[in-house]
């Protein structure tokens, strides 16, 4: 996290968060709050995921406290008009009074649910350029400390999404493509569980659920085409993936959808091995001797 600024106040040391560099910096979070369901629209959910990317697991926050500035927030959700400033003011009391996520975990026989407004508290003013945000203590759980079950994503990916859909989708694809990358370097799972990490599949049901839509878009065209094809499309364009899917019938009607996630080459990448035939039987013959 790069420092552009430090300011003493009430004995407190400040550290306004820069989005400069921003293709380096990743947002980290724990898988139970990746398929939590974001009761929230995308201003809010696109908020929240800056301001995970600015906390420092080395250097904790104090009082699970971060300060962004106003004009990078402004250049971060792409606003240059006159009214940036009362639409910033409504995105952040949406977000206090209308936002949270509601977490399903499994816990023995049953599961736990848990709602938790993330980031309770704002503070700005018309004199300077520093907005102060809170995060709730019961989130910080899944932000931090994450020793297994969590996902690392790049902030310039969540930065080019504009809906809420492509950035669940793409959260939730990232978290299934993380573990394709895991498997496939560390062995220890056979192949067709490796490629299924990387052709993950979701009962509509259940992405009804995911993406909050269970009362929306009843007809299965509309679903298809706001909550899949048109984010899968912004996701394949403004990503690090190229995602397609397809529609599995059960019966007369789509039960289930699969998706299919090819990450983009990049010059210092070596991912080209993770699709390696050859490689991927040389990994598994050496899990196997271990075992």
């Amino acid at each position: 996290m790069e420092i552009i600024s430090k300011n003493e106040r009430n004995n407190n040391e400040r550290t306004v968060c820069s989005l400069k560099e921003i293709e380096k910096r990743k947002i980290v979070e724990h898988n139970d709050l990746i398929t939590s369901v974001a009761k929230m629209d995308k201003v809010p959910l696109k908020i929240f995921e800056l301001a995970v990317s600015c906390i420092d697991t080395e250097n904790l926050p104090k009082d699970n406290i971060i300060y962004l500035s106003k004009a990078e927030l402004f250049t971060f959700f792409d606003v240059s008009d006159n009214g940036k400033h009362t639409r910033f003011k409504e995105a952040i009391e949406k977000m206090q009074k209308q936002a949270f996520f509601e977490i399903k975990e499994v816990k023995g026989k049953g599961y736990n649910v848990k709602s938790i407004v993330p980031i309770p508290y704002v503070e700005w003013n018309s004199y300077n350029d520093m907005v102060t945000l809170q995060f709730q203590p019961q989130i910080m759980p899944y932000l931090i400390d994450l020793k297994k079950n969590f996902t690392q994503y790049a902030l310039s990916d969540v930065m080019e999404l504009n809906s809420k859909y492509s950035i669940i989708l793409y959260k939730w694809l990232s978290m299934n493509y993380n573990q394709y990358e895991h498997y496939s370097v560390k062995g220890g799972r056979r192949t067709e569980q490796v490629e299924s990490y990387r052709n993950p599949s979701i009962k509509v049901s259940e992405l009804r659920i995911l993406t909050d839509t269970m009362n929306e878009y009843k007809n299965f065209t509309d679903f298809n085409r706001r909550v899949l094809k048109e984010p899968l499309e912004e996701i394949s364009a403004h990503t690090s993936f190229n995602v397609t899917y397809d529609k599995i019938k059960a019966g007369r009607s789509i039960d289930s959808i699969q998706f299919h996630i090819e990450k983009k080459r990049r010059a210092d990448d070596n991912s080209y091995k993770l699709e390696d035939k050859d490689y991927q039987s040389d990994k598994e013959e050496k899990s196997r001797n271990e075992a």
